[in-house]
């Protein structure tokens, strides 16, 4: 097998992955981020651009995850890369604008995040995001994280395969997005009717933890990568988004909001690992949606990588500085770590070294 047609393959190591990680996905994201990071000093608008760049700067973890996804194809690496990045932008400044919003109408925040079904939909008209606050001026920032998210998208020869997946996925991201955001007493409330809507489709969950999956980007982004195959047909499509969708995806938000629980606590932010009776119940919890996940990529091809991610996804969250600083979350860390596989550990080690030479 040659070099080529080994870099189309999957990484089956940590070794491999992460030797793969440094070399090609890193470096690339930071070039993304970089020119990102030079439009959104462009914005006119004070507040937005503070936000965005906010939103860059102390959320660069989510685009250096979410571009693993181009390690295991990595002639693509030039459409993924832009791809992943743009979106997972888009995502993070929407989410520091509605976090820190001047409003609490949720038709403010459903025209926002229209920018995110847009941004995966090549074919449908532009639309005035802002329409619906009074900061407007962003100089074109947030449309042409749009635009470069459908360029990409239009050289992804089996997007039409993976579209109505994506397009679930997004529409559910928008959904969580507006109700979590509005006025603090009817949060609960607009969840728990959307959750009844869906909880069919999870009925193993809870409905923070149904709606946790929601809030996840990374089916969106094993789409992406499934869409970067020309072969790809609407059984695998089906296939991938059933292993990502929710238990992964799940873990992945629930990981996050965990060690954000001061900051959330702090910020008056809504925070779903509040909604256990003790510590000893989010942590069972916690560990059932880990084996889940584990069980439900072992049915989809190159369930090594898969696996990584998940093992990844635990490292990188509980390496984070955050978790040191809150008592409950170490504690519930250091159980959750407690008998790791080695691949855990690897991935721990390196994901402090990264957070250590973030700006290198």
């Amino acid at each position: 097998m040659n070099d080529q047609e080994l870099s189309r393959k999957a990484p089956r190591s940590p070794i491999g992955l992460m030797s793969r990680v440094y070399r090609f996905i890193l470096p690339e994201v930071s070039a993304e981020l970089g020119k990102w990071r030079r439009d959104a000093e462009q914005i006119p608008d004070d507040e937005l651009r503070s936000q965005a760049l906010a939103s860059i700067d102390t959320k660069r973890f989510h685009c250096q995850g979410g571009a693993v996804y181009a390690a295991a194809n990595l002639p693509e690496k030039h459409i993924l890369i832009p791809l992943i990045v743009a979106y997972q932008t888009i995502s993070d400044y929407l989410d520091n604008l509605c976090d820190r919003s001047t409003s609490l109408d949720p038709k403010d925040f459903r025209q926002l995040h229209q920018s995110m079904l847009d941004a995966v939909t090549p074919d449908k008209a532009l639309e005035d995001y802002y329409a619906y606050r009074s900061e407007k001026e962003d100089g074109g920032y947030l449309t042409r994280l749009v635009m470069t998210c459908r360029e990409a998208i239009s050289q992804l020869q089996g997007y039409e395969a993976a579209r109505p997946y994506i397009m679930d996925l997004a529409s559910l991201y928008t959904d969580l997005q507006v109700h979590k955001h509005i006025h603090p007493e009817q949060r609960e409330a607009a969840l728990l009717e959307w959750w009844s809507i869906h909880a069919h489709r999870t009925p193993h969950l809870r409905w923070n933890e149904f709606a946790a999956a929601t809030g996840s980007t990374l089916g969106v982004f094993m789409l992406f990568l499934a869409a970067s195959d020309p072969f790809l047909d609407d059984q695998d499509a089906s296939s991938i988004h059933a292993a990502y969708f929710p238990n992964v995806c799940s873990l992945h938000i629930m990981l996050d909001y965990l060690i954000d629980q001061d900051e959330d606590r702090i910020g008056g932010d809504l925070n779903f690992c509040n909604y256990y009776d003790d510590a000893e119940a989010m942590l069972s919890r916690l560990t059932s949606i880990v084996e889940w996940a584990r069980k439900d990529v072992a049915a989809i091809p190159s369930a090594g990588f898969h696996r990584m991610i998940i093992e990844g996804l635990l490292a990188l969250y509980l390496s984070d500085p955050k978790v040191s600083e809150q008592q409950l979350v170490r504690s519930v860390s250091k159980r959750l770590m407690k008998r790791s596989p080695m691949t855990r550990i690897f991935f721990l080690v390196n994901s402090r070294w990264i957070r250590r030479h973030k700006n290198d």
